[in-house]
């Protein structure tokens, strides 16, 4: 086994201690240790982190039911217009994206290098929703109203953004549903694991249906992903989550500009 398919590895159980750790976040970092350190193409690698994202949040949504913090109304008007846009873009949009888009400057933007670059977008704006953090945790609890139309919208654009990239997303969720469904903190981060999940799953159906599936290698680096999740969750008790996340968002941000530099020049 080279060094990069360790490093690889090794990167699947840092995903899961930081989502234990900060309840979210560290799904962003599977498509860059699928592609830079297991050589893996971008699309493969977005399929395959549908599958470890959706994985990884239903074990996290499992516990937050436990603790019933989930709402699960929310949950579902939340998720079918989140769901289908998903699987559409699996299914649909991504298979018809051409292998080159245009070139620019005598720089020809390829199917692989537009998604990396989409998804390196993607990678610096949650990571300014991470650094900035401030997200009140005592909002007091009012009755559930749902904002129909602006929910449609935003689950759809969700949706899209996850079928593309295969990330979760929870960083466009989470204010979602404290703004558009009035929910308290701790039930919109329990709420949105849950909704990440299903979409993430259900997406990657779409993918099973157009990719060559490699199942071995997909189930050792999620189950190293929830080993790791259970590991950051036992470490959170020792680790303040709010300073840790600002850290980590500057990661985010950092990782996200190498990959624009990377696959630019």
């Amino acid at each position: 086994m080279e060094i990069f398919d360790l490093l690889g590895y090794f990167g699947a159980l840092i995903i899961g201690v930081v989502l234990g750790l900060i309840g979210g976040g560290g799904s962003i970092l599977t498509v860059p240790v699928l592609v830079y350190l297991l050589a893996i193409n971008p699309v493969t690698a977005t399929a395959y982190s549908l599958f470890v994202v959706g994985t990884s949040s239903l074990v996290g949504a499992f516990n937050n039911m436990k603790k019933k913090l989930v709402d699960f109304r929310t949950a579902t008007v939340f998720s079918i217009p989140a769901f289908i846009a998903v699987y559409i873009t699996r299914k649909y949009i991504v298979p018809a994206i051409p292998d080159h888009i245009f070139t620019l400057w005598g720089f020809e933007v390829t199917k692989n290098i537009g998604i990396m670059l989409f998804f390196a977008l993607i990678m610096v704006v949650a990571s300014i929703s991470m650094i900035k953090n401030n997200r009140s945790e005592d909002i007091v609890e009012t009755k559930v109203k749902y904002n129909y139309p602006l929910i449609i919208i935003e689950g759809v654009v969700v949706g899209i953004l996850t079928g593309i990239v295969g990330a979760g997303g929870g960083f466009l969720i989470i204010p979602a549903l404290v703004l558009l469904a009035r929910l308290p903190m701790k039930k919109a981060v329990a709420t949105s694991l849950l909704i990440i999940a299903v979409k993430s799953l259900i997406g990657f159906i779409g993918d099973v249906e157009n990719l060559e599936i490699d199942w071995v290698f997909l189930l050792i680096f999620t189950g190293l992903s929830i080993v790791g999740i259970f590991i950051g969750g036992y470490l959170n008790k020792f680790i303040d989550g709010k300073k840790l996340k600002i850290a980590f968002g500057w990661f985010v941000l950092v990782m996200g500009i190498y990959i624009i530099w990377k696959e630019i020049f």
